[in-house]
């Protein structure tokens, strides 16, 4: 049965899971340097999970909740009451963490903001202020089941805070890569790339494309991305695999369709 990840998270890989283990081979170590919401890592089954990822708030919070899921769940399950559901708190949360340095504090908001805003949505500005709206749901859930079960899988993994390059470092022979960078754009007002404040750029998909190639020499790594004329020349070296995925392109569901996803390895 399918974990689901704890946090909404845009891009997400849990509907894909079987579509991409099918294309991942199986070894002892697991490194995903764009871990995300951690869907694959979830569920899969390597001994060992080297994940990072760009977004300091997101490895903080994944760090605590390896280390503390209990007081984690305590404190932050306080804030999901009606009390809280507000515009006014919803703003008032936000801006206390876009303000404290307390690493703790940070990580109950980010889950606050995460379950609270609208679509989920993780999108900072340019100084690195989250700037998300407030959602305006009925209930937000609160996943203390999804929390725990994170927490016990992430016993078998080390969190890392760094580039995709960094990450790439630490790949040895034993291990398999599987990479969800954000993906390239199907058109020109489709592309969303402000995961962290520094976006990722079509140069750094040729850099990761470039870097993967260079990596199979050591062990196989699968990267996703959007079927498209420009990562068909990206990933010209690796073997190409394509299924058909549901999208919403635009903002409206008139614009929900099909597209084409992209599975390429690099072995």
């Amino acid at each position: 049965m399918k974990k689901r990840a704890f946090l909404k998270w845009a891009g997400g890989k849990y509907s894909l899971i079987d579509d991409i283990k099918a294309n991942l081979p199986q070894k002892k170590i697991l490194v995903e340097p764009f871990v995300g919401a951690g869907s694959v890592f979830l569920n899969t089954s390597y001994d060992y999970y080297i994940l990072s990822d760009l977004n300091s708030d997101l490895i903080n919070l994944y760090k605590i909740i390896q280390k503390e899921p209990f007081s984690f769940i305590h404190e932050s399950k306080k804030m999901f009451t009606s009390k809280f559901n507000s515009k006014d708190e919803y703003l008032r949360i936000r801006e206390s963490f876009n303000s404290t340095s307390d690493q703790f504090l940070r990580s109950i908001y980010f889950l606050y903001l995460n379950r609270h805003c609208f679509n989920g949505l993780c999108r900072y500005n340019k100084k690195g202020i989250f700037n998300v709206p407030f959602g305006r749901y009925i209930k937000p859930y609160f996943p203390e089941k999804e929390i725990l079960f994170f927490s016990e899988k992430a016993k078998q993994a080390e969190f890392l805070c760094q580039s995709y390059e960094d990450t790439f470092d630490l790949i040895t022979k034993e291990s398999v890569v599987y990479c969800d960078p954000p993906y390239a754009p199907l058109s020109s007002t489709s592309n969303f790339t402000s995961y962290v404040s520094n976006g990722f750029n079509l140069d750094d998909q040729a850099k990761l494309a470039n870097l993967a190639e260079k990596s199979a020499k050591l062990t196989s790594v699968l990267i996703s991305n959007h079927d498209t004329p420009l990562t068909r020349r990206l990933y010209k070296g690796a073997k190409l695999n394509t299924i058909k995925v549901k999208r919403v392109i635009g903002q409206t569901t008139s614009s929900r369709k099909k597209v084409n996803e992209l599975f390429a390895l690099f072995d």
